[in-house]
């Protein structure tokens, strides 16, 4: 009878380790900071991008996947699709999933909020990256969107003598990018009273959007129209190949924000009159290693702002890989 006892204990006991042994395959456990810092594994660090559609935003995911691999640093990336309850959700599953940190490329100011407080609450770090959200993240990398604006306002400005109409075409509603840059056009528009912006509306950094609202604005002022500026280069590009088919466009100037290729490859040929380069890879690099600085107990800086570059023809062959 007590052999029978004997197997039997040790049989459940087996069954139990196995069970344990299940669940632990299950969920991840996050490790003690020690376990980052002794490099026993590699941090996992989630990814929330505002929208893989848009050229700048694929800049920063493989700028992010290179910086990662340098680091030796798993990467969970998920793509927003421009909505924020979208990647609210996203940061909540990298919660559950007891990531060791979190890096959120935010689509609105106010609705991305929820995603660093909740974050935040579970004492998960997260390094805001490219734009910014009212709720405060453990730190902030990007660049002063404002100043985008300032550069290519004041190059419209002095293409035109500092007369003339422009219009302003806005990035997505309520991003931190579009009110900071429509901030920054005005503050120049301010400085120069014979510059008149005749109107101003959004086509959500998406460059079909953007043909059919150029489109309009030359049914709405045909040769009155002198400048345009597009708070990113999707948008200035759908600019240009509108004003070129109305054989408009050597009459207005067009600048846009961002350098993405299409945007260099535009002003080198001369179609594009400027844009603004904004160092995508600067800013992701520096956000990954601003996070692995946190999570190995690092100090680190709380706000890295990396400065603008405006881009023209006499310039372009620098930012042309």
């Amino acid at each position: 009878m007590s052999a029978f006892v004997h197997a039997a204990t040790r049989l459940l006991g087996l069954g139990l380790a196995g069970m344990l042994g299940l669940t632990g395959c299950g969920r991840r456990t996050a490790p003690a900071p020690d376990t980052v810092r002794s490099g026993d594994r590699p941090p996992v660090i989630g990814v929330s991008l505002l929208n893989l559609s848009s050229e700048f935003i694929v800049m920063l995911e493989r700028a992010l996947q290179d910086k990662a691999r340098e680091l030796g640093v798993k990467l969970i990336i998920t793509d927003a699709q421009r909505s924020a309850e979208r990647q609210v959700q996203q940061v909540e599953n990298f919660i559950a999933q007891r990531v060791d940190a979190i890096l959120l490329n935010p689509c609105e100011v106010e609705a991305s909020s929820p995603a660093v407080d909740k974050a935040r609450a579970a004492g998960i770090p997260l390094v805001n990256v490219n734009s910014e959200t009212r709720a405060p993240p453990t730190a902030f990398v990007g660049s002063r969107d404002e100043e985008s604006a300032e550069l290519a306002m004041e190059y419209l400005a002095r293409r035109l003598g500092g007369r003339g109409n422009v219009v302003m075409m806005h990035g997505f509603l309520g991003q931190a990018a579009q009110i900071r840059r429509d901030r920054g056009a005005r503050t120049v528009l301010a400085r120069y009273p014979e510059l008149k912006l005749l109107a101003d509306q959004t086509a959500e950094w998406d460059r079909a959007k953007a043909v059919a609202l150029m489109e309009n604005w030359i049914q709405a002022h045909g040769t009155n129209l002198h400048a345009v500026f597009a708070q990113n280069d999707e948008m200035a590009l759908g600019a240009v190949l509108a004003l070129e088919r109305a054989r408009l466009k050597d009459r207005v100037v067009v600048a846009g924000v961002d350098a993405i290729a299409d945007a260099l490859r535009a002003v080198k040929a001369g179609r594009l009159d400027a844009t603004v380069f904004q160092d995508a890879r600067g800013q992701a690099g520096t956000a990954l290693e601003t996070a692995v600085k946190i999570l190995r107990g690092e100090p680190f800086e709380k706000q890295v702002l990396i400065p603008f570059q405006l881009v023209t023809r006499e310039n372009v062959d620098r930012f042309l890989n």
